[in-house]
């Protein structure tokens, strides 16, 4: 019997050309949650961050780009690629965290929403074409996917524009430690319908919130400097350690639900496309999947990796990978008809998603 699927049938990205190598942060003055001074020199401080994190680099926006400038490159790759008319989108959907971040003001600002200012960038005048966002964390992105799909799966809509930006180097306390994991850039997609009597695009996806003991993790705080921190500006703060926990105990377990739900194995995968914030993190996570189906063996090219040069750009790094690996701009991985991968993500919330795609 066939049913509609949802496929991806272009994707496009935007990696910002400015490179802030981690050789930028050895003149930051680094403070600890109660407003001491971090006296470790920062040689050491840097080299510990790489160790522990992969990451040697990462991309910034210039300063007279917004959110939605990132955007809208993203966007009008993925719909040249999808080779569709952008009148024709029945929704446009974007997943961001921090507004139209900008240079020279840390005020958020959201009205109008993100969606509709990259449809009036578009130059898309069709009053159907539903523009509006979504704020998830990092996996913003994978939950605007799921309601697309549904959309699409119900009958609502045929082609809607699935769009993930953040500029995180704008809402980071430069003398947080943290503030070298994060990174700027822009992902998309365009997703449309397929009528088929076989699964493919969209298998199934599986989400999970666990607000009540986890909300914290992630949030937003005063600078560590006492000093900056009387302007009352409101930068990212992460707990990492819990969270580093909280991502191990349970991204296995959400990733894995979703494969059972369709009744697939993990042996059935192709590729896993994570969230990138920390590459450590992420093979402890992949191990700790594999560990589930009691395989102690991890394929050694399951899981494409941009965190070492392109930092955590939180919404935008599984559409990023996505599109690399789609255009074949990364070395050593592909994607080939029938294959099966996932797509997963963690975040502020705190929240996990995964997605099973089976590529057309």
């Amino acid at each position: 019997m066939s049913r509609i699927y949802s496929i991806f049938t272009g994707t496009g990205s935007y990696v910002p050309a400015k490179q802030v190598k981690n050789e930028s942060f050895l003149a930051n003055e680094f403070y600890d949650s109660t407003g001491e001074r971090i006296m470790t020199p920062n040689e050491s401080i840097v080299q510990k961050f790489e160790e522990i994190t992969t990451i040697s680099e990462r991309r910034y926006a210039e300063d007279h780009q917004v959110t939605s400038d990132l955007a809208l490159i993203a966007a009008q790759r993925a719909i040249e690629a999808a080779g569709v008319e952008k009148e024709e989108l029945d929704y446009i959907i974007f997943a961001h965290n921090f507004g139209e971040t900008m240079e020279d003001n840390m005020r958020m600002d959201v009205v109008p929403s993100l969606a509709s200012r990259l449809k009036r960038k578009l130059g898309i005048a069709n009053p159907s074409a539903i523009a509006y966002d979504i704020l998830f964390g990092c996996p913003g992105w994978i939950q605007a996917v799921i309601q697309a799909d549904y959309f699409i799966r119900s009958g609502d809509a045929q082609k809607i524009l699935v769009v993930g930006a953040d500029i995180l180097s704008r809402v980071s306390d430069p003398h947080d430690r943290d503030s070298m994991i994060y990174a700027d850039g822009a992902g998309a997609a365009i997703m449309e319908g397929r009528e088929s009597n076989t699964p493919v695009g969209i298998m199934g996806h599986n989400s999970r919130s666990d607000a009540l003991d986890y909300v914290q993790m992630l949030h937003m705080g005063y600078s560590y400097n006492s000093e900056l921190a009387k302007k009352k500006d409101y930068y990212l703060k992460m707990n990492g350690r819990r969270l580093y926990q909280y991502a191990l105990e349970n991204v296995p377990k959400t990733i894995k639900a979703g494969l059972d739900k369709l009744r697939i194995s993990i042996s059935d995968i192709r590729k896993v496309l994570l969230h990138q914030a920390n590459g450590k993190m992420d093979d402890a996570i992949l191990q700790r999947l594999f560990k589930l189906y009691s395989l102690k063996e991890v394929p050694e090219s399951i899981m494409p990796m941009t965190i070492s040069w392109l930092g955590n750009s939180s919404v935008a790094t599984v559409p990023t990978l996505l599109d690399l690996i789609t255009r074949e701009e990364m070395d050593g991985h592909d994607l080939k008809s029938g294959d099966i991968i996932v797509l997963a993500s963690v975040g502020a919330g705190m929240n996990i998603n995964s997605i099973v795609y089976k590529i057309p």
